[in-house]
């Protein structure tokens, strides 16, 4: 099947075509269009022409539509599921839930967009402002730039199309070019629920050529970004005084506090976290630390429930890990173990690929500097080292460029309170996992893990400006 561009309400022809394939089989799954400067510029064009409509449309309406992408995206739930297995090589059973939650995004984003207010403001309190009534409201911004990445194709989409429309912008969206179908799915969607043409545009093919335009473009008003540290840092030094939202990497951490009951529950979650999509999720479960007196049962039980774990096609329903997004990832995988082995770490499962699968590896007694522990894995490899101390383990979880999320089981208050304080991260999960999200609460990190916030509120405010209006009686 061949693939457009959507532009100004529009399935656009491009000037050139690239063939897609599956992460998993490697077979040709679509033809899709590979944009030009002109045919970004032409996107560009079409939002900003939309603009106006957007903007003075009432928030009831712009919450309708968003209300209507949720239901239809729900009657189509399967099929969407389906699509990002076939694309991301992400399991059936994982891609469910991912559809579930791009559905209860929507249903946020339909609910901040009739709650999008400000506040009065006492002027009173200052001498001089005698006499006079102000308040704030939060306009949008105009036209927004929506950069996404490939391990959750819908939802991280939604968590930028989503607030961008609720705001009442417009959106230029570039896909990641592994994963365009189901973006081009949801303008479908959106289109037939009735979204103003223009208000959004896909446009499809090189990150570079694509991002540069619209970051260097005076007419985008906003970039969000959700990708590699490297190219956040680049999207920032070129957007001048445009606003910027940069979801970044992370190699997230768990604390494992003396007297936690290690049962099944614990290990299971723990495990899910460290190898759901295969590790390729911005806070996946990387790093963890036990405490010396738990150390041995939880590695124990940790690697037990590993290979427990079923590989294979992701379109299999039973399957619960599969093929990373390419083969240099699965190849780099296998590189870093190696690394971290000749620092001295112990393989205590896993560490071998079929094909772009590769096996969940859980690694003992890593080194701090080796790549595994220092730097983003984005792979099904988690280490598990020893500590003597909470304070310890803190250290070990801070020495990071890094500061997303992280995670701590204790039984201990006052552990658990120190802890949430302590750690230079943008989450704390409080007897949980570091994987834990929920599409409206407040998600961003620290250092190299970005600047700002999503979750659908919090996104919103990044995507509207303030403004004060003070009237003297």
């Amino acid at each position: 099947m061949r693939k457009h561009l959507f532009i100004g309400g529009d399935w656009v022809e491009a000037g050139e075509y690239r063939p897609l394939f599956s992460p998993y089989s490697g077979e040709q799954i679509a033809e899709v269009a590979y944009a030009d400067k002109a045919e970004v510029h032409r996107a560009i064009k079409a939002a900003e022409q939309a603009r106006p409509a957007m903007a003075s449309m009432p928030a009831h309406e712009r919450a309708a539509i968003l209300e209507r992408l949720a239901s239809k995206i729900r009657d189509k739930a399967e099929e969407c599921a389906r699509l990002i297995a076939l694309e991301a090589a992400k399991p059936l059973k994982t891609a469910r839930i991912e559809v579930e939650r791009t559905i209860a995004t929507y249903k946020f984003a339909a609910e901040e967009a009739k709650r999008i207010h400000g506040e009065t403001i006492p002027m009173d309190a200052a001498p001089g402002g005698e006499g006079r009534v102000a308040y704030t409201v939060h306009q949008p911004l105009g036209v927004v730039a929506a950069i996404t990445p490939f391990n959750f194709p819908m939802n991280l989409v939604a968590h930028k199309v989503g607030p961008a429309l609720a705001a009442g912008n417009t959106i230029v969206l570039k896909p990641a070019g592994q994963t365009p179908l189901t973006a081009l799915f949801l303008a479908e969607l959106l289109q037939q629920s009735g979204l103003p043409a223009g208000a959004l545009n896909v446009v499809t093919g090189s990150g570079g050529v694509i991002g540069d335009c619209l970051v260097t473009d005076e007419r985008i008003k906003a970039v969000t970004f959700t990708g590699s540290p490297e190219v956040g840092i680049a999207i920032r030094n070129k957007a001048g005084l445009k606003k910027v939202t940069l979801e970044l990497g992370s190699n997230s951490a768990l604390i494992v506090d003396q007297g936690v009951e290690l049962d099944d529950a614990m290990m299971t979650r723990a495990v899910t976290g460290a190898f759901s999509f295969a590790g390729q999720v911005c806070i996946s479960l990387q790093r963890i630390y036990v405490h010396e007196r738990l150390f041995d049962e939880f590695v124990r039980k940790f690697v037990a429930q590993t290979e427990k774990l079923v590989l294979g096609d992701p379109l299999d329903p039973q399957t619960d890990v599969s093929a990373l997004i390419g083969l240099r990832d699965a190849e780099r995988s296998l590189q870093w173990i190696a690394e971290s082995e000749k620092l001295g770490a112990v393989v205590a499962t896993g560490n071998r690929r079929d094909g772009n699968i590769v096996h969940p590896t859980v690694l003992l007694y890593v080194h701090p500097e080796s790549k595994i522990s220092c730097q983003e894995v984005f792979a099904p490899i988690v280490m598990i080292n020893k500590v003597s101390t909470i304070d310890e383990a803190i250290r070990f979880v801070n020495d990071s460029r890094y500061g997303l999320q992280a995670g701590i089981y204790t039984p201990d208050l006052r552990t658990a309170f120190a802890a949430a304080e302590a750690l230079e991260v943008g989450g704390v999960m409080i007897n949980d996992i570091p994987t834990f999200r929920v599409d409206h609460m407040p998600y961003g990190g620290v250092k190299e893990s970005g600047t700002g916030r999503e979750g659908v509120k919090y996104a919103i405010r990044e995507l509207t400006e303030m403004k004060l209006v003070c009237f003297k009686k």
